[in-house]
């Protein structure tokens, strides 16, 4: 593997891959070329005008749980695993002819492509990479499926997952991205479905490349296959399609930590445009807002803004800088947040959240317990305090949440907390 560099690359030779598609399942000649301007795209060489369709979002869209690239009325579908592989590997700029509507599905996952691109050697260019970095924590998605964005000291990817199937249960994953890290940890996972869903998509004509060689497959209670390449396969699948979802925005991610929580290609693609430009910021509760909500005041509140507020969970930020009057005294010399001051902070959040919905505006939460506190690592000035609340139990007059807090992607503290709605 090449020493991390901020130069663009392309591969050094040719890499030709054949195979069946996964929803067609017809014999597909997918061709990597090296390329040296321009954008990364594909070529339809099965056309007689040979139309080029750019990798890049504005010409993206999701469909069958799959991404789907469009320009002029042509298409090349299933396209995500073929870029999480390139954006994997760290390279910026590849020509891919392809004869067929979708790449061969090989064995599922992103590994026999990264394994021929690797084989192949990669190249610089000469040209500065375009790299970028949030500057603020923010979220996009929508209700209780989204990406969290955040600062961080490296580049890491993560993902939470949680489906009403036993072996799909709040699973989380995260990784620090390198290009090692990613064929170890997450090319091999592969792509997976429900039976249930197989016929269906027949009857439509679909997944007529499917099968247990390249589908991890799942009944009500089990999978089809005979093994799992990781107890959390499916977990990390979603951290591969995201990273082929985000290299559309043209920009590898320098420092940082993107968070999937629940999210899909749908919520990644917006992502790939914000970053890419083309996407006004997604609404979010500002301090004014946040007052009308909760009774607190300076110096009790802890609530900065609200990044996202959907039916169930909701994330909060809180700037810390020395002038918090808690710094003063703890401690002088070495100035950390105390522990309950944390818990305050991480209970206001959830505070807006149960107070935001329609039948609980005008009442006031009031603190009733916290179960299964945990502190993981001092929170200082400078730092970026990133709540996520989720509603456990919601009834009249009472309410449990779960709260996590991070700083720049690290987990500093968690907790659960139990509220007593009443009337002001």
């Amino acid at each position: 593997m090449q020493e991390k560099s901020n130069y663009k690359k392309t591969i050094r030779k040719e890499v030709l891959l054949k195979g069946k598609g996964l929803f067609y399942g017809e014999e597909v000649i997918l061709r990597f070329l090296p390329l040296e301007e321009g954008l990364t795209h594909f070529v339809r060489i099965d056309h007689p005008d040979r139309p080029i369709i750019p990798a890049s979002v504005e010409f993206a869209s999701h469909r069958y749980h799959s991404t789907v690239l469009e320009k002029d009325g042509v298409e090349v579908k299933v396209v995500e695993h073929v870029l999480a592989a390139i954006y994997g590997l760290g390279i910026d700029l590849v020509k891919i002819e392809i004869k067929g509507e979708e790449p061969p599905i090989l064995d599922g996952s992103a590994l026999p492509i990264a394994e021929s691109l690797m084989e192949a050697g990669l190249v610089e260019i000469g040209e500065k990479r375009e790299e970028w970095e949030p500057d603020s924590p923010f979220v996009v998605g929508e209700k209780d499926s989204y990406l969290l964005v955040t600062g961080a000291e490296n580049c890491k990817f993560g993902y939470f997952l949680d489906f009403p199937h036993p072996l799909l249960n709040s699973l989380y994953y995260e990784f620090v991205f390198t290009p090692e890290n990613f064929l170890k940890e997450i090319a091999p996972a592969r792509t997976f479905g429900f039976l249930e869903e197989v016929e269906p998509l027949r009857k439509k004509g679909l997944y007529k490349g499917g099968n247990l060689q390249n589908t991890v497959v799942l009944d009500r209670t089990k999978i089809l296959n005979d093994s799992l390449r990781y107890p959390d396969e499916f977990v990390r699948h979603k951290i591969l399609d995201l990273l082929g979802d985000f290299y559309l925005c043209g920009r590898y991610l320098k420092k940082g930590f993107i968070k999937g929580v629940k999210s899909g290609h749908g919520t990644n693609l917006k992502l790939a445009k914000r970053v890419k430009g083309r996407m006004n910021m997604e609404k979010v509760m500002e301090i004014e807002e946040i007052m009308k909500i909760l009774p607190h005041r300076y110096p009790f509140l802890f609530v900065d803004r609200i990044l996202f507020l959907g039916e169930k969970k909701a994330v909060g930020m809180k700037n810390l800088t020395m002038n918090e009057e808690f710094f003063q005294g703890h401690f002088p010399g070495y100035p950390i947040m105390p522990a309950v001051i944390m818990l305050e902070a991480m209970a206001q959040v959830g505070g807006v959240l149960l107070l935001s919905k329609t039948e609980n505006q005008g009442k006031i939460a009031y603190f009733a317990g916290v179960e299964n506190a945990r502190f993981r690592k001092p929170v200082r000035p400078g730092d970026q305090l990133i709540t996520e609340v989720e509603i456990i139990r919601l009834k009249k007059r009472v309410g449990r949440v779960r709260a996590v807090a991070t700083v720049a992607g690290e987990k500093v503290a968690e907790a659960e907390f139990l509220f007593s709605l009443a009337e002001r």
